[in-house]
């Protein structure tokens, strides 16, 4: 179902496939032939089905079967040593003709159509665009939110619906925000741009460690941020820069990377956070 901004909170499933099909038409006053392309539009129930099902990989040319007729790609061939997994007949000696056929006619469109994506590959190029791909749905951090959607989107999402929810920031400036870890995630966004930043508290036996992400797909294509972060006491001063990691969605786990552990003892009651596009934040 789709959303009244742009952005969807179901996932379907069917996928469409474009059969390339090429038609030879006879003249009809001559003996001589010429050819026209065309297509044929498909939809599968069951996307996998040009899957290997061994290993889930979008199955690519030479494709074997065994006498019962399971399929499995060149490379799993080698790893299930000759051996089906489903029946255990040999495998790997008989190329799959027809469903070869079909994966080098087929076109399928990114499953991220959905989100804007007009891309239309080939079955065995999937995976490698999807991770690419920026329309990666990405999913708001505002809690009870269930919008998801391209990550453009999703900063127009926040800043007309949650703008009493985060806290505006300007790049290259500093901003302060609690570092009380009864409020774990803290939503900031970039007052031009409209990125969207999520810092998050996570406490420890001894430490409390502080996260800095930004919610966009993982696409070089979008690029990355960097931050400073300062934790400032009387006594004391703990400052950290490192690369923004970019993710679709929050999660509660501890970071094992991309994160300041500042010690419980010179935990300061606020954080300076600062957000921009070089790598100035990143120098000692």
């Amino acid at each position: 179902m789709a959303s009244d901004d742009g952005g969807s909170t179901s996932d379907d499933s069917d996928r469409e496939v474009v059969i390339m099909e090429r038609r030879f038409v006879n003249s009809v006053n001559t003996e001589s032939s010429s050819s026209k392309d065309s297509s044929l539009s498909v939809t599968l129930l069951d996307p996998d089905v040009l899957d290997c099902p061994i290993c889930c990989e979008p199955l690519k040319t030479p494709i074997f079967q065994c006498d019962n007729g399971h399929l499995a790609c060149s490379v799993c061939c080698t790893k299930v040593r000759n051996r089906c997994p489903s029946c255990t007949l040999p495998i790997g000696y008989i190329r799959c003709r027809a469903m070869e056929k079909v994966i080098e006619s087929s076109r399928v469109s990114c499953p991220n159509a959905k989100y804007g994506c007009k891309e239309i590959m080939l079955c065995g190029n999937r995976f490698s665009h999807e991770k690419l791909c920026v329309y990666t749905p990405c999913s708001c951090p505002i809690g009870n939110c269930d919008y998801t959607g391209y990550y453009q989107d999703l900063n127009k999402h926040v800043r007309v619906k949650h703008k009493d929810d985060v806290i505006t920031f300007s790049s290259d400036n500093s901003v302060s925000i609690s570092l009380d870890p009864d409020e774990k995630t803290t939503v900031l966004q970039e007052e031009d741009c409209g990125e969207v930043i999520v810092v998050q508290v996570f406490k420890g036996l001894h430490l409390v460690y502080v996260s800095v992400s930004c919610i966009q797909p993982s696409s070089v294509r979008v690029g990355t941020l960097s931050c400073r972060l300062e934790n400032r006491t009387i006594d004391s001063s703990l400052r950290q820069g490192f690369i923004v990691k970019n993710i679709q969605k929050v999660g509660n786990e501890q970071p094992e990377d991309g994160f300041m552990a500042i010690p419980s003892y010179i935990l300061s009651a606020s954080l300076q956070v600062s957000i921009g596009r070089s790598r100035f934040f990143l120098l000692p």
